[in-house]
């Protein structure tokens, strides 16, 4: 890091009277669910409830693969339907159809984050909800999150960022 010319930040004097330099750090924070969710719609229109929550479970797992790191901070529990991102149905709860997510704000992802959940989009965004619940009910996170569960049963076992990116990145391996 190269220290700035004198006069470009105002002096500062430390405690042995001596000019301190700032330097301002700009941190790119995490995107949030609502951004993926109104990014996925900007682009795929409007779908039902389930299939929101089964696209934005898939751009996190994936992403986890991807970038090895969260696309969100969000948690995902394993409900009888499938993965769902509890703070998505909040916001969600009651309507079959959501068509826009006025919470969200795509522009607030990164190009690796819109790059991972494009990818995401071009696999699973033409499948229903009933086909991507149907999937995510044959894969290791969900099952195992719900180990001893009838299928029925409530549950709010979390699926963790590790159970998905070890069963995902198993798929590519």
């Amino acid at each position: 890091m190269v220290k700035p010319d004198p006069g470009t930040i105002p002096d500062v004097q430390d405690w042995w009277g001596q000019p301190s330099w700032s330097i301002c750090v700009e941190v790119e924070a995490m995107a949030n669910v609502d951004d993926v969710a109104a990014y996925i719609l900007n682009r795929q229109g409007p779908m039902t409830a389930m299939k929101l929550q089964k696209l934005c479970y898939y751009s996190q797992a994936w992403h986890l693969v991807w970038d090895s790191e969260p696309l969100f901070g969000s948690r995902i529990e394993a409900w009888a339907n499938g993965p769902v991102v509890v703070d998505l149905y909040r916001k969600h709860r009651g309507q079959f159809t959501v068509t826009d997510w006025p919470s969200g704000d795509p522009a607030r992802l990164q190009p690796n984050e819109v790059e991972s959940i494009d990818v995401v989009l071009g696999t699973y965004g033409s499948m229903s909800a009933y086909d991507l619940s149907a999937q995510t009910h044959r894969e290791a996170p969900w099952k195992d999150a719900r180990q001893g569960l009838a299928p029925g049963d409530r549950c709010s076992r979390e699926i963790t960022d590790s159970a998905m990116a070890e069963y995902y990145e198993g798929l590519v391996a």
